[in-house]
């Protein structure tokens, strides 16, 4: 293992920002679902709602402009963020990252010329975007994984593409996994663009402990959302576009906020310039306005001591599960993807094995790491591609019990007894951040290794409907 944390600065930010994990003894483990708060974060926006009086933007007034002034500053600390050149980039903010990538999906130009290229590891917002290119006639093709889970032949599929396209090219990856904490390789942006395609870069798991350089890996379309980041406020995600590539969005509807003028007798309208044609109705202005706290946060920090941070920790983690064995030297887990750090980050998914190589289905770590404290998420992680991949379903097979379990109410349990115990049907994901510290991991080591060192070769279907019942 590695050594003690030596960093005094997050030591101090520990007990000084975040005394409430060890207040209620938790070991919050889920930093890719979402990050946490410090609480002088909650204290600053109190403090400026408190002090400050804002309207809504749409107007002329003194709150109004209040609201104007807050939006562009918290657009210029996107830019910041993002090292972004303001005169290339521009920011329009929405719910989630979810809703980003919806804005651009709804609104490219698909037809049955176009192409869309997404990867086989893919959160579920952007697998949907295959529905706008399909409806349109598009073709759909996806970029494999590997044994490590990293894109497999991701060139290759680019080019072949191009060579079915006739019209405009799509292509979508996220730069951090949010199954495996696999980075993948920036480089395909320039790649994708010199076959002309536009580019949607998924930043949300990639961004919290990261530093990101549009400058040198300028991708058309960058989605985040901010509670990944610094955790408050919640509701307030962002598309980051290039205003070149912003240029080819056409969008399906107009609403409040977004036009300059609509006719309802001459059925005309005219959008406005910029981000506010895609910002539908009244910016989440309040919110917007608590985003320079968080930012202020990650300059004291800065980026790179939170990258070293969450690495090391992460490494810790990767070592203690591949260090445990049962008595006849058999792993006790399974990690997928990287068992190491070099080009990851600080997600790992893993099963945990029991004395006959089963996987424990993962309902039963949770319910075992609740009780202790651990806070750790389990499932498939909205990233079905990754999954496939990961637990090696037969396409065949996993169609009939897709089939089977969705004909009597689909459940996980259903489709997991279709497959066989042999086959994981979802796992266990821990993701670090700033605020753990090497106890958080040790706690989730010990969580692991009691639930492995208990699992026996019993009835682990019986397992999961009796921790249900509980």
């Amino acid at each position: 293992m590695l050594s003690r944390d030596i960093d005094p600065l997050i030591v101090e930010l520990r007990r000084r920002e975040f005394s409430r994990l060890d207040r209620d003894h938790l070991a919050y483990l889920d930093y890719t679902g979402s990050a946490l708060y410090a609480d002088c974060q909650v204290r600053s926006h109190r403090a400026l709602l408190s002090n400050s009086i804002y309207g809504n933007p749409h107007a002329e007034s003194d709150p109004s402009r209040a609201s104007t002034m807050a939006i562009e500053k918290a657009r210029g600390l996107v830019l910041r963020f993002l090292d972004a050149d303001p005169g290339r980039y521009s920011v329009c903010f929405t719910a989630n990252a979810s809703a980003a990538i919806k804005l651009v999906a709804e609104s490219y130009p698909f037809d049955p010329g176009s192409v869309l290229v997404l990867s086989a590891d893919n959160h579920n917002s952007i697998n949907g975007v295959r529905e706008y290119a399909r409806r349109a006639g598009a073709s759909v093709s996806h970029i494999p994984l590997d044994d490590d889970m990293r894109l497999d032949g991701a060139e290759q599929v680019l080019a072949d593409a191009v060579n079915t396209a006739r019209g405009a090219r799509l292509f979508a990856f996220p730069a951090q996994s949010n199954f495996t904490g696999v980075h993948h390789p920036l480089r395909l942006i320039d790649d994708a663009h010199r076959l002309g395609f536009d580019v949607i870069l998924d930043a949300a798991s990639f961004a919290p402990s990261n530093p990101l350089s549009l400058r040198r890996h300028a991708a058309d379309f960058v989605v985040l959302s901010f509670y990944k980041i610094f955790g408050y406020p919640t509701g307030v995600g962002a598309l980051v576009f290039r205003r070149e590539a912003f240029g080819k969005l056409r969008r399906p509807w107009f609403a409040g906020g977004t036009v300059d003028f609509v006719s309802v007798q001459n059925g005309a309208h005219e959008l406005k310039d910029g981000p506010d044609a895609f910002e539908d109705g009244t910016p989440d202005f309040l919110n917007i306005a608590a985003l320079p706290a968080g930012f202020a946060l990650l300059d004291q920090v800065g980026m790179d001591r939170i990258h070293d941070h969450v690495m090391r920790l992460t490494a810790r983690f990767l070592d203690g599960l591949q260090a445990m064995t049962h008595s006849d030297g058999l792993p006790a887990a399974r990690i997928y993807g990287p068992r190491d750090i070099g080009m990851r980050g600080g997600t790992v998914t893993f099963n945990v094995l029991s004395s006959n190589g089963r996987p424990v289905p993962y309902q039963i770590v949770e319910r075992r790491a609740r009780d202790a404290g651990v806070a750790v998420r389990g499932g498939c992680f909205c990233n079905p591609g990754a999954a496939e991949q990961a637990f090696g379903f037969d396409a065949r097979r996993a169609a009939e019990c897709l089939r089977s379990a969705s004909a009597r109410g689909f459940t996980v349990e259903r489709f997991a007894e279709c497959l066989g115990g042999d086959t994981a049907v979802g796992a266990v994901r821990a993701s670090v951040g700033l605020a753990n510290n090497d106890r958080d991991i040790d706690r989730a080591l010990e969580m692991v290794w009691s639930v492995a060192a208990t699992a026996r070769q019993s009835d682990d279907f019986a397992m999961v409907r009796s921790a249900s019942r509980a």
